[in-house]
């Protein structure tokens, strides 16, 4: 599986951050969901699938020369598919409206930040998917800045790396590590058909004990 086979949008129909977990527990990767001070903040609700780009930001004390400079490169290097991961130690809201707007035009997907962002309102205009740890109108020039991009980091307790597979819904986050990207959504596939069917019997008025035993998914 390469990102260019993979259809993000089928998959985000199709899957959900909870399946995708379960996945990761059977291939022994236990670890694969976000802090639950992650959340929804802005866009979308339903489930969105994208390729991890990395970012780290740390506290500035003055305004660097060229405004936005780190923010504005990083931005604009993004490709379809990409989903932005940020860890921020900072005051300040490290994403907003038109970081949105130029972000969703390059075909991101969109954005979890161990962090904060602002005008969530108009965010959920745009219709860019925006998770977090909350909301705050502060600006982050001269406040936060860009280290480093598309290197390791941990967000909100999770080791992620470009190239993961990110998935956000309504439960939080979870990441799938590159390397058993192809295999998990192939058993994520299976197990959510298998889920439906399993649903499907319970409201027949099967007992939750039969489906258990049918389909072995709870």
């Amino acid at each position: 599986m390469t990102r260019s086979t993979v259809d993000l949008d089928e998959l985000s129909r199709l899957c959900y951050a909870a399946v995708l977990s379960d996945v990761c527990d059977s291939l022994g990767r236990r670890h694969s969901t976000m802090n639950p001070r992650i959340g929804h903040l802005a866009g979308p609700r339903q489930a969105v699938v994208g390729w991890a780009r990395t970012v780290q930001s740390l506290a500035v004390d003055q305004t660097p020369v060229r405004h936005y400079g780190r923010e504005i490169d990083f931005i604009d290097s993004l490709m379809p598919g990409d989903f932005v991961v940020a860890t921020v130690d900072g005051p300040a809201a490290f994403w907003g409206e038109l970081f949105s707007t130029a972000a969703m035009a390059r075909g991101a997907r969109g954005v979890v930040i161990d962090g904060l962002i602002r005008d969530s309102g108009r965010i959920d205009e745009v219709g860019f998917p925006a998770y977090g740890v909350g909301r705050r109108p502060t600006d982050c020039l001269g406040r936060i800045s860009i280290d480093t991009t598309d290197e390791p980091i941990l967000c909100a307790d999770v080791l992620v790396r470009s190239g993961d597979l990110i998935i956000c819904d309504a439960d939080g986050v979870t990441v799938v590590p590159s390397d058993v990207a192809s295999e998990a959504v192939e058993r994520a596939l299976v197990k959510a058909q298998t889920e439906s069917r399993a649903k499907e019997l319970l409201n027949s008025g099967a007992f939750l004990r039969d489906a258990w035993e049918r389909f072995g998914v709870l």
